[in-house]
């Protein structure tokens, strides 16, 4: 089975060439204890049997400049891909997304929270932004949003306003699963589905929540499954921000999608990350 991780981060080792420069002013913690360039990443991948990637920008260390993400995966073009990040609010966004995207980017996220900030969907419902938007959807590329629960009602309006736009949820939008079956906490997630745009990403985040409580991984991936379909679900390792391996990780994700059929985890596992950046296909 092809293996394509949506979702590892890369960190240069030369300050001077790619200077730190985090969004919110503040840098993460993993990014400076648990670094991993480009070449570290290709070396991981080898050792855990991961093909192809889309590299995520680390905005909690680089800002809006994506130069390392795209200059490393331009050093790989045969395994890697570049998913951006850029002010969406800018009066220069559109020129901005179509000069990344010249330069190789081919996806983009928006972090409205995480590791570093609690989260702000109001971003996701400026005005300002709409152009960009636009021009994603125009150019077919799509977009990953960094949010919680909070957010969702924001990124709702999002997928309707923009329906050529692929709106990928990272960590799952990360739900409340603590309750378990029937996972009523997580109705604002399931209430996702009729929009066919809405993806989602499952990481390590959720691999661990569904050990917790009253979840588990027979319960909560078959419905997550019946509910948006395995071809709307894509496995991101979150590496090296999540400690572990790249093996490891991988490993723990095999192991908690084991209850779906074949089919929906080579979806998972590749087809849905090709379906999302056709440059993965190649």
């Amino acid at each position: 089975m092809t293996v394509i991780d949506i979702h590892p981060h890369i960190i240069s080792d030369d300050a001077d060439r790619y200077p730190p420069a985090p969004l919110f002013g503040k840098r993460s913690d993993w990014s400076q204890e648990r670094p991993c360039t480009v070449a570290s990443l290709i070396a991981a991948m080898d050792e855990a049997g991961v093909d192809k990637a889309a590299v995520v920008h680390s905005s909690t260390t680089y800002g809006f400049d994506n130069s390392y993400v795209v200059d490393g995966c331009n050093e790989y073009p045969d395994r890697l891909i570049a998913v951006g990040s850029v002010d969406v609010a800018a009066d220069d966004a559109v020129s901005t997304i179509r000069a990344w995207t010249d330069r190789g980017l081919k996806g983009l996220r928006i972090f409205t929270g995480g590791s570093t900030k609690d989260f702000d969907p109001t971003e996701l419902e400026n005005p300002a932004a709409y152009p960009a938007w636009e021009v994603l959807g125009d150019l077919g590329i799509p977009m990953c949003i960094q949010t919680g629960p909070i957010g969702l009602p924001q990124v709702r309006d999002l997928a309707v306003r923009f329906p050529k736009v692929n709106i990928i949820l990272d960590h799952l939008g990360r739900p409340d699963v603590l309750d378990g079956p029937p996972y009523a906490n997580a109705d604002s997630l399931f209430a996702m589905a009729d929009l066919p745009n809405i993806y989602l990403k499952l990481t390590p985040r959720i691999m661990g929540d569904v050990t917790k409580g009253q979840a588990s991984a027979d319960t909560f991936f078959p419905k997550v499954a019946a509910v948006f379909g395995a071809n709307r679900m894509a496995w991101g390792s979150n590496f090296p921000t999540s400690p572990g391996t790249l093996s490891d990780i991988l490993a723990t994700a095999r192991d908690r999608l084991a209850c779906l059929s074949d089919e929906d985890q080579n979806w998972v596992f590749a087809k849905t990350a090709q379906t999302l950046y056709p440059a993965l296909k190649d």
